[in-house]
């Protein structure tokens, strides 16, 4: 390989196989002057497995806990010139994952900032999942009370692309139970371990999903996707009817967004009609 270029480098890491990584990934990671990671025994780990020495190179821990004090000393190693790899402990930095300030940092000091694209759990999951990826949003992970999950979901409603979040095993039952309420009937998929051993997607209407994972122990990676609303073409019976419906369990500003999202209609419009209620 030639001699590497400067900058910083964000390097995508397998989210299960091990042989999932590029042969650029590879190269990076050999050349680069200065490592960092979310997790530097992961990457220690890999570098093992592909056979790429550490040779005395520094291996810098960099996550959400540390950034404050991480970032100064590689923003220091690119200003002297040296080249900075920094991989995620899986999947593609910053989606989800430590990075954003780092790569931030660097722009604002006019440093190269360079990617090495690869693995990505949400890729991946829109890959396998069967629904709609003309268009896609990432929504991240749902908030972990139940009244800030069920607000989020409410906006998201009228998006017209696939859903995607990621989520953790031990909300994943009150998740789909949440969106089965607010988003209705949608198709959708629950994606688990995707490329390791115990792989496996679910595909069903929310409802169904929901009535799965009930009572489910599940464990492992989690990205959850979901269908697109059907747009409707509301009169003001049907809006009223949802009002009422929506009004019995949820104040009168709740109730009019969560209507205006299910049913594609300006929020200002249908609130007014939820106070004339």
């Amino acid at each position: 390989m030639a001699t590497l270029a400067h900058g910083l480098y964000f390097v995508a890491t397998p989210i299960g196989a091990a042989r999932d990584i590029t042969l650029r990934a590879l190269d990076i990671l050999r050349e680069a002057d200065v490592l960092a990671a979310e997790d530097t025994r992961t990457l220690r780990h890999l570098m093992e497995i592909h056979g790429v020495a550490l040779n005395g190179r520094p291996l810098v821990a960099y996550h959400d806990h540390n950034g404050g004090q991480a970032t100064p000393r590689l923003i220091r190693a690119l200003e002297e010139g040296k080249t900075v790899a920094y991989a995620s402990e899986a999947g593609t930095p910053l989606v989800s994952d430590p990075g954003f300030e780092l790569g931030r940092e660097a722009i604002a000091a006019g440093l190269p900032v360079l990617t090495a694209p690869g693995p990505s759990a949400v890729i991946a999951a829109l890959t396998v999942a069967g629904l709609p990826s003309d268009r896609f949003m990432f929504a991240g992970f749902l908030p972990a009370t139940r009244s800030a999950r069920q607000r989020v979901l409410r906006e998201l409603a009228g998006v017209p692309a696939t859903l995607i979040f990621y989520e953790s095993p031990r909300r994943l039952a009150a998740s789909l139970a949440d969106m089965a309420d607010v988003l209705g009937p949608r198709d959708a998929a629950v994606c688990r371990e995707l490329t390791k051993r115990f792989e496996e997607v679910v595909r069903d209407p929310l409802p169904d999903l929901a009535a799965t994972f009930a009572d489910r122990d599940v464990k492992g990676e989690i990205v959850v996707l979901v269908d697109r609303g059907t747009p409707e073409v509301a009169t003001e019976a049907d809006v009223e009817t949802a009002l009422r419906a929506a009004l019995e369990t949820a104040s009168v500003k709740d109730a009019a967004a969560q209507v205006a999202a299910r049913l594609g209609l300006p929020k200002r419009d249908v609130y007014q009609m939820a106070l004339k209620l």
